[in-house]
């Protein structure tokens, strides 16, 4: 018997990836012969290495690009580097490098990893955002859109870091700290630049609903609609009777909730609205109170969690509804500038943050919603508003009426009285994309005292970052380049300085998908190719970006439409949402040593007895809960480690069977070792028929092993409908399957059958684990690249079996299993039951009651004595 040859994944998959580099096998040509498929998962940060994690992530994508080619479609599988942001500038300020040289490092490393996974990448299309050939197409779409109007220039409230100086959002506001100085953060009023995205709200909401958004998940759909808040409510003036500083007779607000009107106890205002600095000129009390607000966290998370605490202004309104009754003014912490108008009613019977804070200052809580099991004459609030459905009373001309009902009435009567009308608000604030930093791409625009705000002319373009920053100091470095920042007005040739504010990397991200599309054209895309390639027919990344990314790539493409850079508004057509790669955390238990410090990577700890013990210490560490891969806390395991012990075969197998694709799956050795199991014994299936594929017929007569044909045809029928619809783990349960059929099938079955089979396996398996489909491919004489062969189909007529087993019950227990023709009647499945003998020793002496045949499920037999 001839030895076996071992597989070595060592040899084999660099080998294989060499072939496909040098055949072109992924490069993406335009081509109108073929159906288009572009599949694209979010691009990484090159922040240094990546993990299994991300080995996940792009599995998937490639799952999908391999499967698509080989269904004859003409598939664009691209890959490139979101680039700029702050971990470069924070690396380059800790180790006195420059951002670039540490994003570009950190780039080189990340290629070849991923190019190790064995990934179907065009990489002719690569390219990172802080190339400036990327981001001067960015500085003339900047320009064209504040042309057209899409990009203003106004003043906002922003956390400022006084010892950083940069401009912070919300979630860098840690207990009123900034997240990396830890100075107490001031909010001040500054210029920034702003895409008018409020402009498009509609149209983003309206695509969520009306079947443009038909391959999005519901609930990423849902949590879109949640941040554009598309609401009608009611903007209504009270007037003031009391206190009111000249052009403060009034105070706008708000509303969504008309019908509580008559429920109102107070008037508030947020700490950085108008009304709130004119009164604080005079009052340092008040000045105070309101340098404390801005002092703390800003985000919605930390105004709902923080104690709601006001201030009350010397000023009374009057009650739109209650003839002579007026209400407080108070300066409250818990309201936001930048929602609405900055000032709102407060009811605190409805509303949990309006009951809290009228506890707080001892003010009335009318309950005017009575809820439907209620009686409104014993109906109150306690510790809890009501915020459910109702019926209104103690509320005059509103009584009696359903919520629903009350609230275009109470709308109705504020109109006639000429104090407001009904209105549409959202809770979408127009998107701010200044950013004071230098690793960002520079806004092209010039300030100059005579001429204002100037374009930088077509011509200057691109406006490069300059080559040396200094960190040393606070602040943004292109604020203390003179090089940079002093230049000639375009216009009037005076002196004037270069705007130093740099992008949000979000900007980056929102169009990066159409420049895959045409890397190389002197304009941001070349139209026809966009025409050809978009939308993106797949995209993949996590739940983490279902807003922020999603919504402004959404939004900048119709920008970029209205422009003639694409043709289509909604660049992608289907969304898959992966879940995370999550590994235990360990902890050193010494206490002395800073929290940044203690954490452990896994290669540093083995498990002793029961215990975790720090392999260089030997002492024992803290096992942590299981947690998202992340570099911060160490819990991450390196692709390259796992491809140098199982292959990359083996760790995309593992990635991709564990667990469904949308769910986490946790990292564990024993996973990748059984992945790695499997593929030996797919190499072991396959080794023993080397050129297999020349001797077999192409004809295998009709009738000739049924089982084995059926087995076959069945699993290509199930792996293309698993694939078709994310479900990976399931194609892979169907592979090993397959692969013990083929091995119990044996020496009992014709050549013609097993060269089916195998012929099948090797391009079901190569979406999955590509080297050793391509090794099997070659060794049982496959012709070309098995990437390049053709996906198989399955014989519908074969998918149809001749024989079912049903289970059989007696009185509720099962007892045995029968094999029954497909097709038979409910008479000759009864027969062959009460025939069997297993059936027949659990009959003897009964009588039957009744015999119940569930056609091709269960057969149940009730008996008694």
């Amino acid at each position: 018997m001839a030895r076996k040859t071992p597989y070595n994944p060592k040899e084999t998959e660099p080998r294989w990836r060499k072939a496909w580099d040098e055949a072109d096998a992924f490069k993406a040509v335009a081509s109108g012969d073929k159906p288009k498929y572009f599949v694209l998962e979010m691009f990484p940060y090159p922040s240094g290495r990546i993990h299994i994690g991300h080995v996940r992530n792009y599995a998937m994508g490639d799952v999908i690009a391999r499967y698509k080619k080989a269904q004859g479609f003409n598939v664009l599988h691209p890959m490139g580097w979101d680039a700029f942001g702050m971990p470069a500038e924070n690396a380059a300020m800790q180790s006195g490098g420059h951002p670039r040289d540490w994003t570009y490092g950190n780039i080189a490393i990340m290629r070849e990893q991923l190019k190790q996974m064995g990934l179907a990448i065009d990489w002719s299309r690569e390219f990172a955002t802080c190339d400036p050939d990327y981001y001067v197409h960015e500085q003339r779409m900047f320009l064209e859109f504040w042309k057209k109007g899409f990009i203003e220039r106004k003043e906002s409230m922003v956390n400022w870091d006084p010892v950083d100086q940069t401009v912070l959002a919300n979630e860098q506001v840690i207990d009123g700290k900034g997240w990396r100085s830890g100075a107490a953060v001031e909010r001040r009023r500054l210029s920034q630049w702003f895409f008018r995205i409020t402009d498009r709200a509609d149209d983003l909401l309206a695509a969520l609903e009306d079947g443009r958004l038909e391959g999005w998940p519901d609930n990423v759909k849902t949590m879109q609609k949640n941040w554009i808040g598309k609401s009608k409510g009611l903007k209504m003036r009270f007037h003031a009777v009391q206190g009111a500083p000249r052009g403060f007779e009034t105070i706008e607000i708000y509303t969504t909730r008309p019908d509580t009107l008559f429920g109102a106890s107070f008037v508030g205002v947020s700490p950085d609205h108008p009304l709130a600095a004119e009164f604080a000129q005079h009052d340092p009390k008040l000045q105070a109170f309101i340098t404390e607000c801005q002092g703390a966290g800003t985000s919605e998370e930390a105004i709902e969690k923080a104690e709601k605490r006001g201030y009350r202004l010397p000023m009374l309104v009057r009650h739109p509804f209650v003839e002579g009754k007026s209400l407080p003014v108070y300066v409250a912490n818990f309201i936001l500038m930048q929602y609405g108008t900055g000032a709102i009613f407060a009811c605190p019977a409805h509303d949990q943050r309006d009951l809290d804070f009228a506890r707080k200052y001892d003010l009335d809580v009318i309950p005017v919603v009575c809820p439907p099991d209620a009686d409104p004459k014993t109906f109150d609030i306690e510790d809890e508003a009501y915020i459910g459905p109702g019926t209104i009373f103690n509320s005059d001309f509103l009584n009696g009426l359903p919520v629903e009902d009350a609230l275009p009435k109470a709308i109705a009567r504020i109109e006639e009285i000429g104090d407001g009308q009904g209105t549409t608000n959202y809770r979408l604030r127009d998107w701010g994309i200044s950013r004071q930093r230098y690793w960002g791409c520079p806004i092209p625009v010039i300030h100059c005292e005579k001429c204002g705000v100037v374009p930088v002319p077509e011509q200057d373009l691109p406006v490069k970052l300059p080559d040396e920053a200094d960190f040393s100091k606070p602040g943004n470095p292109l604020d203390r380049n003179p090089d940079f920042v002093n230049v000639a007005c375009p216009e009037c040739g005076a002196d004037a300085r270069r705007e130093t504010d740099t992008f949000d990397t979000f900007v980056d991200s929102s169009w990066y998908f159409a420049r895959f599309a045409a890397p190389a054209p002197a304009a941001p895309t070349d139209p026809d190719e966009a025409s050809y390639w978009l939308p993106v027919d797949q995209y993949i990344g996590g739940i983490e970006h279902a807003i922020l990314h999603l919504l402004y790539a959404r939004y900048y493409t119709r920008n970029m439409m209205e422009c003639g850079h694409v043709s289509v508004a909604e660049p992608f057509q289907n969304l898959f949402t992966q879940g995370m790669v999550v590994h235990e955390t360990y902890l050193d238990a010494d206490e002395t040593k800073k929290l940044k410090d203690r954490w452990l990577f896994p290669e540093q700890v083995e498990r002793k007895g029961g215990k975790v013990i720090n392999i260089e210490t030997g002492k024992e560490v803290i096992v942590g809960s299981i947690e998202k891969m992340s570099k911060s806390k160490k819990n991450v395991v390196s692709p390259e480690e796992i491809a140098q012990t199982y292959g990359a075969d083996a760790a995309r197998w593992f990635m991709l069977s564990d667990s469904p694709p949308e769910r986490d799956v946790e990292w564990s050795e024993a996973g990748v070792e059984g992945a790695w199991r499997l593929v030996n014994r797919i190499w072991d299936l396959c080794e023993p028929h080397k050129g297999i594929f020349a001797r077999a017929g192409a004809e295998i007569p009709a009738g000739m092993d049924p089982d084995l044909r059926r087995l076959t045809h069945a699993t290509i029928d199930g792996v293309t409908e698993d694939i078709e619809h994310f479900r990976f783990n399931k194609a892979i349960a169907r592979l090993y399957e397959f692969i013990n059929g083929l091995k119990k099938a044996g020496s009992s079955v014709s050549e013609e059958a097993v060269c089916e089979g195998l012929s099948a396996l090797t391009r079901l398996i190569a979406p999955f684990i590509p080297h050793l489909a391509e090794e099997c491919w070659a060794h049982l004489g496959g012709t070309g690249l098995v990437c390049d062969a053709p996906w198989p189909k399955a014989e519908k007529a074969l998918l149809v079996a001749e024989t079912i087993i049903m289970p059989v019950q007696v009185n509720g227990k099962r007892r045995t299993e029968i094999t029954v023709p497909a097709d038979a009647d409910k008479e000759t499945v009864e027969t062959l039951a009460l025939a069997d003998d297993a059936v027949q020793r659990h009959l003897d002496g009964m009588q039957i009651v009744k015999l119940i045949v569930v056609p091709g499920r269960i057969i149940n037999i009730v008996v008694k004595p």
